[in-house]
């Protein structure tokens, strides 16, 4: 396996995801905000009329081969989904589309790592030693279930599921070819944290890289103050960090991603010369944003996707007096500080969002072209808070100017229409690929509507539910 990641737009090579697994059926509405959900999903509108066409588009621009002219036979009634659930006898085992739980039973055959992590699963979840013991004895593919689900014997739960690990974004962010594990701020995410630690140390396709492996410490300040409220735990989440160019990375404060989490990263980036330089961008820690990705994503090298409202300098008041008195939303504007390594004591601000994603076009990524912002809801109140809360700028790009999106924001579809974008339904897309129609190569200027109606509940887009391991060069 190779790690490559050095733009957010470069062709795709390989990415780990997470297909909804059973925990998520078993989220209930008392307990959804506490395992970090808005509302509860129906799991089998969400997998078989949805996430599943995710699959199928990825392996499409991945791994043709593993697909093309099966489209019939893997929905067929009688295949029972098995493409899609690891370990059943027709999954596609993608070395290129990467089921993560596939990689948690690989480790899981080794006897040591296997007591190990079992050990600490049953250690943070408060299982009983005997309880620990049966776990023990079940097959790894199986027990990959468990630690994932929750769920052990026709559903009988033995802990808490882990819904947010169809979430692999925020796992942890290869950045050129190096791995920064994530610290999640939330403890209702600390299973993923503890399974995705032992995959990347002890799983072979990351064996060469096991140097190249970064963890995110907590401050001596945080252990030694008197109480967590006087000192600042260091978090960091995928969300809220995008390599935007070889030698750029960008960092989210927020809700989830703390000024220690940060300053830990940057550290760690500058030490091991991964990159020239990090931009952080600080934006308010409230639920409607999260992390920096629900904000703004890049589509081409000139051109990203943004909530205007908290991306420009000035905003367009109204004619009544208290448009110029309150302006509430003037005053969550973004903090962006950009760091050199070497010049750490010498800081560059800049005076907005776009200000910052116009020279990462222009600088960065050498575009000649005017930059291009393309506004959530199409800039109209209240369709671009509505239509950033159902992730309209939480894109995944394919390749340059090919990304993924819901269909449900229709004001945002009409304003990359008027920006000279295609628009197609991945339903007509697979269609025309399994017909030869045309290809993933010919697509290009394309927004890719994915069916919506119960994912996007969960508050995450397809950038969400993705981790690049190998993207091209943007050249």
């Amino acid at each position: 396996m190779q790690l490559k990641v050095g733009s957010e737009i470069g062709r795709l090579r390989a990415v780990i995801i997470h297909s909804p697994d059973s925990g998520i059926g078993r989220v209930a509405p008392s307990k959804a905000q506490d395992w970090l959900f808005e509302d509860i999903l129906h799991l089998e509108t969400v997998r078989k009329k949805e996430y599943d066409y995710y699959v199928k588009l990825l392996m499409y621009f991945l791994d043709p081969p593993k697909i093309q002219g099966q489209l019939a036979q893997i929905d067929s009634p009688e295949s029972n989904r098995e493409f899609y659930k690891p370990g059943a006898g027709a999954f596609h085992a993608s070395a290129k589309v990467i089921e993560i739980e596939s990689l948690l039973a690989d480790i899981l055959h080794d006897k040591d790592i296997c007591q190990t992590l079992t050990a600490s699963v049953c250690a943070i979840e408060g299982l009983s030693y005997k309880l620990q013991q049966e776990l023990l004895h079940t097959p790894a593919k199986e027990l990959a279930k468990v630690f994932i689900s929750g769920s052990l014997y026709e559903g009988q739960m033995i802990f808490p599921p882990i819904p947010n690990f169809i979430f692999t974004r925020d796992i942890s962010i290869v950045i050129n070819d190096h791995i920064l594990l994530n610290k999640p701020a939330k403890k209702a995410r600390a299973r993923e944290t503890l399974l995705a630690r032992y995959i990347f140390f002890n799983h072979p396709y990351f064996e060469k890289y096991s140097d190249n492996i970064l963890e995110i410490p907590d401050t001596v300040k945080y252990f030694l103050r008197p109480g967590e409220d006087y000192g600042e735990r260091a978090t960091i989440e995928g969300g809220d960090v995008m390599v935007v160019s070889p030698q750029h990375v960008l960092i989210g404060c927020s809700e989830r991603t703390s000024a220690s989490g940060a300053s830990e990263a940057i550290k760690l980036l500058f030490a091991k010369n991964v990159v020239e330089k990090v931009t952080v961008v600080k934006i308010p820690p409230k639920r409607d944003y999260m992390h920096i990705d629900t904000l703004f994503t890049q589509i081409r090298r000139d051109a990203w996707v943004v909530l205007k409202s908290i991306a420009t300098q000035q905003q367009k008041r109204g004619t009544d007096a208290v448009d110029y008195l309150s302006e509430e939303r003037n005053r969550e504007k973004p903090e962006i500080i950009q760091f050199r390594k070497g010049k750490m004591g010498e800081p560059i601000t800049y005076p907005c969002l776009e200000a910052l994603l116009d020279d990462i076009s222009r600088t960065d990524l050498r575009s000649n072209a005017e930059t291009t912002f393309i506004y959530s809801g199409n800039n109209e109140f209240p369709f671009d808070m509505r239509e950033q809360w159902t992730d309209s700028c939480n894109l995944l790009a394919l390749k340059e100017g090919v990304v993924l999106g819901y269909d449900r924001n229709d004001k945002t579809l009409e304003a990359f229409k008027e920006k000279g974008f295609q628009i197609v339904r991945v339903e007509e897309l697979l269609t025309r690929f399994e017909e030869g129609v045309t290809s993933p190569e010919q697509v290009s200027n394309t927004l890719i509507l994915m069916p919506s109606g119960e994912l996007s509940r969960a508050r995450g887009g397809f950038h969400c539910m993705s981790m690049p391991l190998w993207r091209d060069e943007v050249y």
